[in-house]
């Protein structure tokens, strides 16, 4: 088994990807953030050629709201 040796290895010590991990750990999102995250995937996963526009994807996602229990 050769090939999957390589992925037997510990991962190298990268600190500033360390602190960027931590950061995200603790930053919060704005419902604004996630607002514009739910259009940007709508839009993002359209199928090419159809007539979806990010305008009509933020229309449909201020209709559409999503609720936490």
């Amino acid at each position: 088994m050769p090939a999957r040796q390589a992925l037997l290895k510990r991962a190298p010590h990268r600190p500033e990807l360390e602190k960027l991990l931590e950061a995200a750990r603790t930053t919060k999102v704005t419902e604004d953030q996630l607002f514009e995250q739910r259009i940007s995937f709508a839009y993002g996963n359209a199928p090419e050629g159809s007539k979806i526009t990010k305008a009509s994807a933020r229309l449909a996602a201020q209709t559409i709201r999503v609720t936490r229990d």
